[in-house]
C-alpha cells in the first residue's frame, strides 16, 4: 500500500456527478441556478473567464461536459478529445466558479436542460438563443439565455493548431 492508497478523494471531486444522479444532485442545489455546457477539452483562459462570468448570474452554476464519443461526433477532429471525460470534469470541478459538473452523451444537452430547466442558460459569445440546444425550453419555462462576451480571443482548437506548427 503506498500513502497515495490512504490519501482521501480530493474534495473538488465531490463536486462531480454520474449521469445517474445528475438531476437529482442538481435539483439540490441554490437558484438561481446558472447551465452552460460544452467539450472544455483544454481549459483556457476564454474557459475561465467565460465560466466566472457565468456563475455571476446566480447561487450556482452547473457544467455539462459531452462524452468522448459525443466530442468525436462534433468533428472537431480525429483525435479530440484530447483528455477523457473523467480528466475535463475532474479539471472543471477544481474551479471555485463551479459547483456541479455532469457528463452528457447525446449530440446536446438539450434533453438535461429540459429536465432541471435552469433560471439562466449561459453560452459564449458565439451562440445565440436561437443556435443554443434548450434555449427555447428555458425561455418558455420563464428562465432567460445569456450570451456571455468574449474577453479574449481563445479557443481550443486555435491553441492546438499553435501547438501543431
Amino acid at each position: 500500500m503506498t500513502a497515495a492508497d490512504t490519501m482521501p478523494a480530493p474534495r473538488h471531486l465531490a463536486r462531480i456527478a454520474s449521469a445517474a444522479d445528475a438531476l437529482a444532485r442538481i435539483a439540490a442545489l441554490p437558484r438561481p441556478l446558472v447551465f452552460t455546457n460544452g467539450v472544455f477539452d483544454v481549459l483556457h483562459r476564454g474557459h475561465v473567464s467565460c465560466l466566472e462570468q457565468a456563475r455571476a448570474l446566480g447561487a450556482s452554476l452547473v457544467v455539462a461536459v459531452n462524452s468522448d464519443a459525443s466530442v468525436r461526433r462534433l468533428g472537431k477532429g480525429e483525435d479530440r478529445p484530447l483528455n477523457p471525460l473523467a480528466d475535463r470534469m475532474a479539471v472543471l470541478a477544481g474551479l471555485a466558479a463551479v459547483d456541479l459538473v455532469v457528463p452528457f452523451d447525446a449530440d446536446t444537452p438539450r434533453d438535461l436542460i429540459a429536465a432541471c430547466l435552469p433560471d439562466v442558460l449561459a453560452k459564449g459569445g458565439d451562440y445565440t438563443a436561437a443556435t443554443t440546444a434548450g434555449a427555447r425550453e428555458v425561455i418558455a419555462a420563464g428562465g432567460r439565455f445569456v450570451a456571455i462576451p468574449f474577453l479574449s480571443a481563445h479557443s481550443t482548437s486555435a491553441l492546438l493548431e499553435k501547438i501543431r506548427r
